[in-house]
């Protein structure tokens, strides 16, 4: 069992920056695929990063550039640094843990999620 606790969310302006966390315990995060997908109001969640077991990353296009995810293993924490933020990131974010590292787009694929964080982008 995997528990996912996210952090970090809040209001910022477009232009501005903001640094979720993903505090994980049961499993240490080394070990798993762990990822950050959102939600936007009426819309279908949708896939933002993800840092694979290996170390290798990757991301949604409509983030690259803009976002970076991390993890510390000494904290067992994973962190999305978002920056150069547009209203179109506003979204509930959340992070999951994939056992398994076959795909990553899919939120099929994660067998853990946190309970999400609030992520507000005022134009």
């Amino acid at each position: 069992q995997v528990q996912l606790v996210e952090s970090g969310g809040g209001l910022v302006q477009t232009g501005g920056s903001l640094r979720l966390s993903c505090a994980a315990s049961g499993r240490t995060v080394s070990t798993v695929s762990m990822g950050w997908f959102r939600q936007a109001p009426g819309k279908a969640r949708q896939f933002v990063s993800v840092t694979r077991r290996s170390g290798n990353t990757y991301y949604a296009d409509s983030v690259k550039g803009r976002f970076t995810i991390s993890r510390d293993n000494a904290k067992n924490t994973v962190y999305l640094q978002m920056n150069s933020l547009k209203p179109e990131d506003t979204a509930v974010y959340y992070c999951a843990a994939d056992m398994g590292e076959l795909g990553f787009r899919s939120e099929s694929e994660y067998d853990y999620w946190g309970q999400g964080t609030q992520v507000t982008v005022s134009s």
